[in-house]
């Protein structure tokens, strides 16, 4: 009796890097809640895109954990956040995100009166109170962009969902028909 010992196939560096993300792509379209999952990423990556510009990018301190925390996926968390880079959304709602939020907070904010800051300010002691008179300058834009943030959110939510599940119907219909047609013998 002969024992043959197969040798495991390998694969180069480059072939792994490609299919890592293919693994993960068909890993996340096989899953039961694969579509609410990438959604879900989507919405949280896209609403908070929103947010960046008048948040200084402080935002990013908490994208991971929140995308974690509503178990979407990050993956798509990223794609919906540089979708909204992409659109230049933040920069166009701007004005509307300002007569909103000035409309819903009609109190007059105290603004403390700031200069122009400079790198050596930023490794000064001052950093706090530096991040403080710029966000406060930005209340009625940062509370406006917070509501269209999470109205677009939800809208893109549903889009994606959509998209998924039609995609995910198309494939499975694709499937079906690739193993119902016969053989041709020759």
């Amino acid at each position: 009796m002969m024992i043959v010992r197969t040798s495991k196939k390998t694969y180069s560096f480059f072939q792994r890097i490609w299919r890592m993300p293919k693994f993960h792509y068909y890993k996340l379209l096989r899953s039961p809640e694969g579509a609410k999952k990438v959604s879900r990423g989507f919405a949280i990556g896209f609403a908070l895109e929103m947010l960046v510009l008048y948040t200084a990018s402080l935002v990013y301190l908490v994208f991971y954990p929140i995308v974690r925390l509503a178990k979407g996926s990050f993956p798509a968390a990223v794609i919906g956040n540089i979708i909204g880079k992409v659109s230049f959304l933040p920069v166009f709602l701007f004005p509307f995100a300002y007569a909103l939020g000035k409309m819903l907070y009609p109190f007059e904010i105290k603004v403390i009166p700031h200069k122009p800051y400079t790198i050596s300010d930023l490794f000064s002691s001052d950093v706090f109170m530096m991040l403080k008179s710029l966000l406060q300058s930005e209340v009625y834009v940062l509370i406006g962009m917070t509501i269209l943030g999470v109205v677009f959110g939800v809208i893109s939510y549903f889009v994606v969902y959509y998209l998924y599940e039609k995609n995910r119907k198309l494939r499975l219909k694709k499937r079906k028909k690739q193993t119902r047609e016969p053989l041709v013998q020759i």
